[in-house]
């Protein structure tokens, strides 16, 4: 008489067959549908001298796209959508305030499928890539009045394996447990993202499923505000000093009228005694007195009246301000009566990148184009994976 063993060197008995069946009679009886949206592999690219970026002829769910960043951008997805069944724990969704920010907690699934069944509808098992959609969590009151769809909720399986529970008498694995977070607004989900939705009567509306799930707008309008608010509180780096005034003095350092005498003036009249051909309005020789760090503004001490130009006036006098603007940065001078004399540089800017006039701004935010020595033209600034090409060896 034969020893009784569940194990049959590796073959699928009947023993295995029996627990199959039933297993996946409970997933058909207590599991909920689920929507699969499944990942095909990455869109051609086309070719390229980029040895990092193969050209795929065919999709394959097994390519990567980037081999510098590791990504897959530009993905594929079935335009058919499989239904499946899936058991997993609902948890309520709480807001984590224990650290700085507003985080989501418990908004990670753990979904647990049938495995035969997965592979006999899909044609193969859940893998990472793939969308999945929960029709149970569909919200059909929004509060947002002016969305008059439904909004569904959809996840991205980040990984799958086979859990412990799955195992029965016969050693057997009979399902298969994916992890999943909820989809965000990226370039990787093209394809789903710009589905047109339909209404409850089956209607194509002018709505893509982008519309109602993202959140792009409005973060980009949240980051906008915190922007203005930043720059209405701290309008350039460094230190204000121009509302401070600054005493003309002397070279030995004496104190000295500050207003010249011309023929605007009212309060000089024929009784005056102190005033001379020779008066003449005095500004500080000391109008950088304020040192540290980033305090030069380009702006002349006391609100004095300055020219602004591309070259020195010719008919400057003697206590003139000169704000030359082919200087980057700007340069502020002063004229001695023989010479232009630097006053300060205007190295206060906008922290915003891009709304600056300093080295940082252009070099960050150059747009220009050049001619390499063969005549091709390529745009100055250049993405990290274009500048950081792989050699081969």
């Amino acid at each position: 008489m034969p020893r009784i063993s569940l194990w049959k060197d590796g073959a699928h008995t009947n023993d295995y067959r029996f627990f199959d069946r039933r297993i996946k009679e409970m997933f058909t009886i207590g599991g909920t549908g689920i929507n699969v949206h499944k990942y095909l592999g990455i869109a051609g690219q086309g070719q390229s001298d980029d040895p990092s970026q193969p050209n795929y002829t065919e999709p394959d769910i097994l390519g990567i796209q980037d081999f510098l960043f590791l990504e897959n951008r530009d993905r594929i997805y079935d335009q058919d959508v499989y239904n499946l069944r899936g058991i997993y724990s609902v948890s309520d969704t709480d807001f984590d305030l224990s650290q700085f920010g507003l985080f989501l907690a418990n908004d990670t699934l753990f979904i647990t499928f049938h495995e035969n069944d997965m592979v006999n509808n899909l044609g193969r098992k859940l893998m990472s890539g793939d969308v999945i959609e929960l029709p149970h969590l569909t919200d059909f009151s929004a509060l947002d009045e002016s969305v008059e769809l439904s909004l569904k909720r959809y996840y991205v399986v980040q990984e799958g394996s086979r859990p412990s529970e799955g195992f029965t008498p016969t050693w057997w694995s009979h399902l298969w447990r994916v992890k999943c977070t909820p989809l965000v607004d990226s370039q990787e989900y093209n394809d789903i993202l710009n589905i047109i939705q339909e209404d409850a009567d089956g209607n194509e509306t002018t709505s893509t499923l982008r519309d109602l799930l993202s959140t792009y707008q409005k973060e980009l309008e949240i980051s906008n505000k915190v922007v203005e608010a930043a720059e209405a509180e701290v309008p350039e780096s460094g230190y204000k000093t121009d509302q401070f005034y600054i005493v003309p003095t002397d070279p030995t350092g004496n104190p000295l009228e500050p207003k010249g005498i011309n023929a605007d003036d009212t309060v000089v009249n024929a009784d005056n005694t102190d005033a001379s051909a020779d008066m003449r309005r005095i500004t500080p020789t000391n109008s950088n007195a304020y040192s540290g760090y980033l305090v030069g503004d380009g702006l002349p001490p006391n609100g004095e009246n300055v020219t602004m130009g591309t070259s020195f006036p010719t008919d400057a006098q003697e206590g003139d301000y000169v704000l030359r603007l082919d200087f980057l940065p700007n340069r502020l001078f002063r004229y001695s009566g023989t010479r232009f004399i630097k006053v300060e540089d205007d190295v206060r800017s906008k922290l915003t990148p891009g709304t600056g006039n300093t080295q940082r701004d252009k070099f960050i935010n150059n747009t220009a184009t050049f001619t390499a020595d063969d005549n091709t033209t390529a745009q100055s600034r250049q993405s990290l994976s274009d500048a950081l090409k792989p050699q081969e060896d």
